[in-house]
């Protein structure tokens, strides 16, 4: 791993991430803004942010034919990983159904076409850009690879509370914890683990999704 961000821009870059994340989602705000508009402009804000901060990453990106299939692979096992979840959390808790169908109910009235292009070109790579591009690279080599996948995986899972629903946080840490693995384990994959990302999200928001 090389090019790590200085403490300061890191510091920078995860408030302003968690200041987008709460505007999108905090039920004082989210009422005002529309999520899929905001959401894309935030990704685009973040890799933008990356480009600053960490100029040149995306030398470390590619998307050879193994990148393709390890990211199609790795989608397809955190797709089933979440239908394993969602089925004993809705066996358990009484809570869980309401609340994965919020999180659902974001895409109603919007073209679900545009909402897969969005999550496979913007916001899905963006995010991955961002959070193990910039984020996880940058804690890792400044303090070691373990250190920097669990401080990134728990940033990641909180910068979502302000929705205040837990199976978003636990969805954000079970993705932020595989995708996190996935980059401590093997760096040179971040093109494949963009790729999972963004296959990801549209399945289990358009394609495929869990309900």
């Amino acid at each position: 791993m090389s090019g790590a961000v200085s403490m300061r821009k890191l510091v920078v870059g995860i408030v302003l991430a968690t200041i987008l994340w709460t505007v999108m989602f905090s039920p004082w705000t989210a009422p005002h803004v529309n999520f899929w508009v905001m959401m894309t402009c935030s990704a685009a804000t973040l890799t933008l942010f990356t480009c600053w901060a960490r100029p040149g990453w995306w030398r470390e990106v590619s998307f050879g034919v193994k990148d393709i299939f390890w990211g199609v692979v790795l989608a397809a096992a955190l797709w089933g990983i979440f239908w394993l979840g969602e089925f004993f959390s809705t066996m358990l808790f009484d809570f869980a159904r309401p609340q994965v169908d919020s999180i659902y109910g974001m895409k109603e009235g919007e073209n679900p076409y545009v909402l897969s292009l969005l999550m496979l070109f913007i916001i899905g790579p963006a995010e991955e850009i961002f959070w193990r591009g910039c984020i996880q690279n940058s804690f890792s080599a400044r303090w070691t690879p373990t250190i920097g996948f669990i401080v990134t995986t728990l940033v990641y899972s909180l910068v979502h509370i302000s929705k205040f629903n837990f199976m978003l946080i636990m969805a954000a840490m079970v993705a932020g914890v595989v995708w996190g693995l996935a980059y401590r384990l093997f760096p040179e994959r971040l093109g494949a683990i963009i790729i999972s990302h963004a296959l990801w999200d549209c399945a289990v928001f358009i394609w495929f999704p869990i309900m």
